[in-house]
């Protein structure tokens, strides 16, 4: 009998001594399968700092992941399908850490023609052959023989997101960075900003009418003791004053309020007073996407509508200078396009071949960068290799480059609404990181971006090393 074939055993064929087993390898993903499946969330199976000071140096399965691998061998093994599980008595004797690998065996002890019950004597070990389950299990027995294909199972996404946790994590060690929030008028903005603050990223400046702003805290419980407030009439009034602090030194990066975007941009871009260096002012989405193995950053989706050749070199070394500070050491760019072939109709596809040799010729640094490619062989090992790409790229980009400012904020909306994705949004390429959130981001997203803003500003200030040296 395959492993891809179920097969049965009816009352009548059960033996006083049939046994069946399993082994297997405990992982974190088990113990987070079962945590989501049961509603079993607690946080000394899954929150290894609590676990440390509880005692136990290894996280460990709930008690009845084991019964569920006894109802497995009952309803794969013996009797198989059309079992019915009638009842479980069982104790356990020690726990289950994360890479222990355990053997169930269950063996038929009694049998109850009347009824058709069978009792199953149910017993754990561990690797090092220790008891760490005993018990009983009972069953009544299918009477029809069934022999079947294996079904598929559900696939099911850990919907995690603790590489946002990590970037957190990291600023603990860094001071706070003063930061001019413009115009924070709304509940939103205003608990971001301050949030960041409890947390040790930031030390707000806020930059917006006084008497309007502490209107808000009264209403919110906002504490506003010991923050530096900068009282402007108006949202004009107070972009123009967040982006003044930057440029007298008093602020190192700046936070959007509740302003709209193309009102602060235009003090950031202004010729005279505003915040422009020698690269072009590009955006930034750094996502956390469950079903990722890692940390994407998606650029260009607020900033650029339609860029040319030019601006997109400056979108590429922007996101690569970003990837570097969070520590990337030579991040994979992947240019993005709707085919992997270069057609001269389609200019995303010329651009792309003209990016990777920029950076062949040192117009691009500190990345390998490959394009075009479209979505599923960027992001696909296997597409890449169905489609015969060979590509170091392919299946593990780092950057995600893509062609106009719609395809950028659709491919960072999707991942967001329909695949539990985070994004946080940051502007690049002016002499200071710009903390760019939305009202629908949630805490997690907000603080993300103020961490990024944080690592950023922290190199320029000379407060931390990039992996760019």
């Amino acid at each position: 009998m395959t492993l891809d074939i179920l097969q049965n055993r009816c009352f009548d064929e059960i033996n006083i001594g049939d046994t069946a087993s399993v082994s297997h390898t405990l992982s974190l993903r088990d113990v987070q399968l079962f945590a989501a499946v049961s509603g079993d969330i607690s946080p000394t199976q899954l929150d290894s700092e609590l676990d440390r000071q509880l005692g136990p140096s290894d996280l460990a399965a709930h008690g009845m992941w084991l019964g569920a691998q006894v109802s497995g061998l009952l309803g794969n093994q013996l009797p198989g399908p059309g079992t019915v599980h009638s009842g479980q008595d069982l104790e356990f004797l020690a726990t289950v850490p994360i890479g222990e690998q355990v053997t169930i065996t269950i063996t038929a002890t009694a049998k109850d023609p009347a009824s058709r019950r069978v009792i199953f004597d149910c017993r754990g070990v561990n690797g090092r052959g220790e008891t760490i389950m005993t018990g009983t299990a009972r069953v009544i027995a299918p009477v029809v023989k069934v022999t079947m294909e294996r079904p598929e199972a559900a696939q099911v996404s850990i919907q995690s997101h603790d590489r946002f946790e990590t970037l957190v994590e990291r600023c603990a060690q860094l001071p706070p960075v003063p930061v001019a929030v413009a115009h924070p008028c709304d509940e939103s903005s205003l608990g971001a900003a301050l949030q960041a603050r409890r947390e040790g990223l930031i030390e707000p400046i806020l930059v917006g009418p006084l008497v309007r702003l502490r209107a808000l805290a009264e209403e919110h419980g906002f504490d506003l003791s010991g923050v530096q407030i900068e009282d402007m009439p108006h949202s004009h009034a107070a972009a123009f004053r967040a982006v003044e602090l930057v440029r007298l030194g008093k602020a190192a990066a700046l936070m959007k309020g509740s302003l709209h975007t193309d009102e602060l941009m235009a003090e950031v871009v202004s010729r005279d007073t505003g915040l422009r260096t020698e690269r072009r002012i590009t955006h930034a989405f750094v996502m956390d996407v469950p079903t990722y193995h890692k940390p994407l950053i998606v650029t260009d989706a607020a900033i650029n509508i339609a860029p040319d050749l030019d601006t997109k070199r400056d979108i590429c070394q922007n996101a690569i200078d970003l990837a570097r500070t969070l520590g990337f050491t030579r991040p994979k760019v992947a240019i993005i396009c709707a085919v992997e072939g270069i057609n001269s109709r389609m200019v995303c596809t010329t651009d792309a071949a003209s990016l990777c040799k920029m950076a062949d010729r040192g117009q691009i640094t500190g990345a390998i960068l490959d394009g075009p490619l479209a979505l599923d062989n960027a992001i696909s090992k296997e597409a890449a290799r169905i489609k015969k790409i060979d590509s170091i790229v392919a299946g593990d980009p780092d950057i995600v480059v893509v062609p106009d400012l719609a395809a950028g904020n659709i491919l960072a909306k999707q991942l967001t609404f329909m695949s539990n994705a985070d994004g946080a949004g940051i502007v690049l390429g002016a002499r200071v990181p710009i903390i760019l959130t939305s009202r629908a981001d949630n805490k997690r997203t907000k603080l993300a971006s103020c961490a990024v803003a944080c690592l950023m500003a922290s190199v320029a200030m000379g407060h931390l090393t990039s992996t760019g040296g």
